[in-house]
Parts: structure tokens; C-alpha cells; sequence
């Protein structure tokens, strides 16, 4: 059957790498670091770009394609890349895509990891870049400059879950003629394909909701062909290689993500609804909670609304590491997407040496707790939560 004709799920699952002379049913594990070649003129065709036979695992191993295949196939994209990790995905694609002179829009609600290579890393490359808010696009024309090449954002944001607008974001990029990048790791190809919106590149941590145990790292970037061939040249170069067996275990993983990331989401819209209106909270957040500020977006552009819900406890930061600490199912760990829920207080934890205007700036409120709604019973994942909040 041609792959065109079949659903992102079954993709996932059916492709795969050619099987060898073994006629095994799964993909072994390619634990090489170089491929032998029968003949000097067919080496010397692989380095001249003339064949696609692997040569080297820093520049191409037939498990990282297979999983970088699985994930463009899922997002309608004509290319991908797999990298060790997703913060390896959002830097390879701004060094391979921008140069210096250049200017990025980037949308101000990003993760921590991602603001600190946008501040801290691009002026030394001479790339200028300007934050803008992530709830009013319509402010982000005036910002473009005649210099600037690319736009940047996450959709639903960590951990603010605030919704931008792809469709009103990718007209902007065709009308300026800019890059259109999308980091989709919190929705996945499952719940919004982001070139359905005008993206040109959509990148992920695949340690994330792909992986969905919390056992490797891994990134990808999938795309225009031309661009990811950019960024291909780019990795190749500068090593920051996916490992074959973490690509193997990626891709075992996607062959379950829709039906984990159906699981998750109906989970966390449960637990989102029982703690609306809970008395020791102030607000709670999630994309497809009609109370949430950009609902009508999430609606539009989302099939679900993932597995992350956000909520603030009244008491600030002490409250929240009580809670925190009162918790006796949830983990506690910096991850998210795993089949174990995890809570997060980043008030207390990844920010904590913020001061609190630093905070407020990038969104991170003083009891603000994101829980990423794993494969346990819903059940229990709420009575968990509500012991600790009884416990404040």
C-alpha cells in the first residue's frame, strides 16, 4: 500500500527499516559505528553524496532514519533528522537555518532550555532576536525586520499551557517569507501537525511523550526537505548523533503513542475538571477546559488537549513545596510524558533562583504546579493529588 494512503498511526507502526537476509519480523539494533563498503568506487560515491548508503552512525545509521522517517510521516513532512536529544532538535535548527545578521521572532513562553540558548548563546553568533507574547499575535507583525528569518514557538507552551495561533502565525510567516518553526513536543503529531498551519519545520524532544517510559533522550526535527537538509549538513558536522539503540527504542515507542497520548488526554481532562473549582486552588489550566483563555484555539488546531494541566495553589511558594512533599503516587523528577504522573513545582525548583519580577516575567507563578498526567488508573492520580492538597 502506498504510506500516502494509510493513517499517521499505522505509519508509525509499518515503517520500518528493509529487513536483512535473517527475515527477522523486528528491527535489530544497529550497534555499529561504521559501514563497510565492497568496492573503493562505492565508498567514494557514499562521500560524494552520489548513493544513501550509510558510511558513518555520526552522519546516518538505519535506525535513526527509521525513527526520523516514522516521525516526518506522521507530521506530513517530506524530511527529518534525529539528534541525541531535544534541545540538540531546537539548537542544530537555529545554527543550520540562520547565520549572522540574522534576526529571530521568538514567542516569549518557551521552555527554560531554549530561553537560555536564545539569550545566552546567539548574540556570540551575532543573531538578533526579540520575545514576543504568546496570547497576542496580532502585536508580533510590527516586531519582523527586514533582516529577520525565522519564526519560533511552542504550542501548548511549558509549563504555562498557553495556546498560540498557528494558522494566524503561519500567514504572518508566507506574507514576510520567514522560517515558520514550531517545537510540537507537548501535543505531538497525534493531537496537531503543525504544517497543516504553514510550518516549514516542527521539532521535538522525543525523551518526551514519544519515548512515554522516561528510559533515553532523543530529538528530531522534520520538515522541508531543503531545510532539513541544512540541518543534516549541520549535525553531520558538528556530532550531536542520536544513538542507534536510543533510535530503536524511539521507535518501538511510536508505535503506541496514539494510543498512550488517547490515554493521557482523557486522564488529564478528568483531573482537570475535578480541580476546577477545588477550594485550595486559584486557577487551573488546560487546553480544552472552556475556561482556558485561548480554548477556542486549542479547539481549532488541537484533536485533544494532551497530557500536561497546569493549576496554582493558593499559599505561594511554601504551599507548593508542601504539596509537593505530601504527594505518595507522583513522582517528582524534572521529566514529563512518562507513564508515571509527575509533578513539577518550578517556583521552588527550576527557578528558584529567579527573583520574583524574573518570574512573573516568564510566567512562572509562586504555587504554580505542572502535573503531567500518566497511565495510571485517573482514579488514583486524583485521590493522590487531593490527599496533598488536604494536607496544605
Amino acid at each position: 500500500m502506498s504510506n500516502k494512503k494509510l493513517h499517521p498511526e499505522t505509519q508509525a507502526i509499518r515503517l520500518q527499516t528493509p529487513t536483512t537476509s535473517q527475515h527477522e519480523h523486528a528491527v535489530p539494533v544497529f550497534l555499529t559505528s561504521s559501514f563497510v563498503f565492497d568496492k573503493a568506487d562505492d565508498m567514494r560515491a557514499a562521500f560524494a553524496g552520489e548513493t544513501d548508503d550509510n558510511i558513518y552512525s555520526r552522519y546516518s545509521n538505519p535506525n535513526v532514519d527509521e525513527f526520523a522517517a516514522k516521525v516526518a510521516a506522521m507530521e506530513k513532512c517530506e524530511a527529518g533528522y534525529a539528534v541525541a536529544s531535544g534541545m540538540a532538535a531546537v539548537f542544530s535548527s537555529f545554527m543550520a537555518l540562520l547565520k549572522a545578521g540574522d534576526h529571530l521572532l521568538c514567542c516569549r513562553s518557551i521552555f527554560g532550555g531554549t530561553v537560555t540558548v536564545v539569550t545566552k548563546f546567539l548574540d556570540k553568533f551575532g543573531i538578533e532576536y526579540t520575545f514576543v507574547p504568546a496570547d497576542d499575535v496580532s502585536s508580533w507583525e510590527k516586531e519582523i525586520r527586514p533582516n529577520t528569518k525565522m519564526i519560533y514557538l511552542e504550542t501548548p507552551t511549558n509549563p504555562q499551557l498557553e495556546l498560540v495561533d498557528l494558522e494566524a502565525v503561519g500567514q504572518l510567516a508566507k506574507k514576510h517569507g520567514v522560517i515558520f518553526n514550531v517545537d510540537n513536543c507537548f501535543a505531538t503529531p497525534i493531537l496537531q501537525t503543525p504544517v497543516d498551519f504553514g510550518a516549514d519545520i516542527v521539532l521535538h524532544s522525543a525523551t518526551k511523550w514519544m519515548d512515554g517510559q522516561g528510559r533515553v533522550l532523543g530529538g528530531v526535527v522534520v520538515g522541508k526537505k531543503e531545510l532539513i537538509n541544512e540541518i543534516y549538513l549541520f549535525c553531520r558536522n558538528s556530532g550531536p548523533a542520536l544513538s542507534a539503540f536510543n533510535a530503536w527504542v524511539l521507535s518501538k515507542s511510536l508505535e503506541t503513542l496514539a494510543i498512550r497520548i488517547d490515554r493521557h488526554s482523557a486522564s488529564a481532562l478528568q483531573l482537570a475538571e475535578k480541580m476546577e473549582k477545588h477550594p485550595k486552588l486559584e486557577w487551573v489550566k488546560y487546553p480544552f477546559l472552556p475556561s482556558h483563555p485561548q480554548y477556542e484555539i486549542a479547539k481549532k488546531q488541537m484533536k485533544a488537549g494532551g497530557g500536561i494541566v497546569c493549576f496554582e495553589i493558593k499559599g505561594g511558594v511554601q504551599a507548593g513545596a508542601r504539596f509537593m512533599d505530601s504527594l505518595e503516587l507522583l513522582s517528582l523528577t524534572p521529566n514529563l510524558g512518562d507513564s508515571r504522573s509527575i509533578a513539577s513545582h518550578p517556583a521552588s525548583t527550576t527557578h528558584s533562583k529567579l527573583t520574583d519580577e524574573e518570574r512573573a516575567r516568564v510566567g512562572i507563578t509562586p504555587g504554580l504546579i505542572r502535573i503531567s498526567v500518566g497511565l495510571e488508573h485517573p482514579d488514583d492520580i486524583i485521590a493522590d493529588i487531593e490527599q496533598a492538597l488536604a494536607k496544605i
